[in-house]
């Protein structure tokens, strides 16, 4: 879904899974110290966006999701999962209960199929589930703002700002009111800046919660029973994640940062080394110079200088081995 901000002066369209709102408006880094400020605004439109309603939704959505949600007070913002039978991670939901409704974002393209999935499990439980992407935009406010919120919209209020679930044809209207607008680029290298994994970038087909942090942000421990919760648990009792999320310190004197799928290596062994991890996503920040999240082996050292390609890097622990 095209987004109508794309036609604001210097806005250049992003690609991939972000197509359909703009990368950037012509200034990555004064885009990125705009939204580290607390002023302007990220066009997040191409983004899902589910809604549950009915008496029985927050009970229903316990059963299903790795997150504490039977009793989530109206209006307090949480992650949660859709985990596969053996644990891997399928459907990551960014909620908010209203009083009435539950709304969630959830990445571009999978709003489908997660509805799929909840569909088959309603069984004779009261609820509805409903696609609200072709009427509701996502648009993120950065902490700090004080752009005036519409009345009557929900609003996931987090540490890191406030995501609004606008009706899409208020967006163009709103966007003028909103101050300056910041592309996906800006708007990704503070979400690597802040080690924040996203679906289909920090994760694949085996992934699970615990290599990339989201026990406790995303995954409850201490609640009843969910698909996956038997992986959850042995892991958590009993042994470690195959791999682990870090973040990278990438050598400034590199023109090309290393895009997603760069093998990581061990300094020490050079470029013919053997692979002990790749980026998941890489960024330009204001202030820090190219930085990356990579996923690496368990029992690389915390101290290790690692390479991502041809490019010097070094790691700050994310999830402990």
């Amino acid at each position: 879904m095209k987004s109508p901000l794309l036609t604001l002066p210097g806005a250049v369209p992003a690609e991939g899974v972000d197509e359909g709102v703009a990368a950037h408006y012509g200034d990555l880094f004064r885009e990125q110290r705009a939204l580290a400020d607390g002023t302007g605004f990220v066009d997040l439109s191409h983004r899902g966006v589910v809604t549950v309603t009915g008496p029985e939704r927050l009970g229903w959505l316990h059963l299903l999701l790795t997150q504490h949600v039977s009793d989530l007070p109206p209006h307090q913002a949480t992650e949660a999962l859709v985990l596969s039978a053996n644990g891997h991670i399928e459907h990551a939901l960014y909620l908010v209960d209203d009083g009435e409704t539950v709304w969630a974002h959830v990445e571009p393209g999978t709003q489908e199929a997660l509805i799929a999935y909840l569909e088959s499990m309603k069984f004779f439980y009261r609820v509805e589930v409903a696609d609200r992407t072709a009427d509701i935009a996502v648009v993120h406010l950065p902490a700090g703002s004080i752009t005036e919120v519409p009345e009557g919209v929900a609003v996931r209020e987090t540490p890191y700002g406030r995501e609004l679930f606008l009706p899409r044809g208020e967006l163009e209207s709103y966007a003028e009111k909103a101050g300056p607008p910041a592309g996906l680029l800006a708007h990704e290298a503070l979400r690597v800046e802040q080690q924040r994994p996203r679906l289909g970038f920090e994760t694949d087909h085996r992934t699970i919660p615990h290599e990339l942090g989201w026990i406790g942000g995303a995954v409850h421990l201490q609640k009843g029973c969910y698909r996956g919760q038997e992986t959850v648990a042995r892991v958590q009792n009993l042994g470690k994640p195959p791999r682990r999320l870090v973040f990278l310190h990438l050598d400034g004197s590199e023109v090309h940062l290393p895009v997603p799928g760069t093998e990581i290596r061990l300094a020490d062994d050079g470029p013919d080394g053997r692979k002990i991890g790749f980026v998941t996503t890489s960024a330009r920040h204001h202030e820090l110079g190219p930085v990356a999240l990579a996923l690496v082996k368990r029992n690389v050292p915390v101290d290790a200088r690692l390479i991502a390609g041809d490019t010097a890097a070094a790691q700050e622990t994310v999830v402990e081995p």
